[in-house]
């Protein structure tokens, strides 16, 4: 490639769409943790009728210790029950892969916005260093180069 052709302002829409999506992102996640806190408050008990009221037997997920990808707690009351367990297993074997969405979005825009600052950077210091050497021409030595004068 023999030259770039980035224009900041384009990059910067871009950010803005990439940004949007993110947040998108971040919203449908919550949504989800929000929903299996809710199934899993739902489930009840393996335990059968009015025996539910007594002190919960077999697995008790507990509460607000795990926290969803923008920080709020994935399970707001205690849940138990083998569902509410298997649920709460499996958020919590996905919040490796819901930190990873949002740490790869994250370094997606600003590794976009640290490369267009240094192109934008590039571009001035050539600017600067063409104006430099313009500078430093010596226009006398022109004046001699044979040309006629008017």
């Amino acid at each position: 490639m023999t030259s770039w052709d980035i224009q900041p302002q384009g990059v910067q829409g871009q950010l803005k769409v990439v940004g949007g999506h993110a947040e998108d992102l971040g919203d449908v996640l919550s949504g989800l943790l929000a929903d299996l806190r809710d199934a899993a408050q739902a489930a009840g008990t393996a335990v059968p009728g009015s025996q539910a009221a007594a002190s919960p037997h077999g697995p008790v997920m507990p509460g607000p210790a795990a926290k969803g990808p923008t920080g709020a707690p994935v399970w707001s009351q205690t849940s138990t029950g083998p569902v509410a367990t298997a649920l709460a297993a499996y958020a919590a074997a996905r919040k490796n892969d819901f930190n990873a969405m949002a740490e790869r979005c994250q370094a997606a825009v600003l590794g976009a916005v640290k490369a267009t600052n240094e192109y934008v950077q590039g571009d001035l210091e050539a600017a600067r260093n063409a104006q430099n050497a313009a500078r430093a021409v010596r226009l006398d030595a022109f004046k001699d180069l044979g040309g006629k004068q008017r």
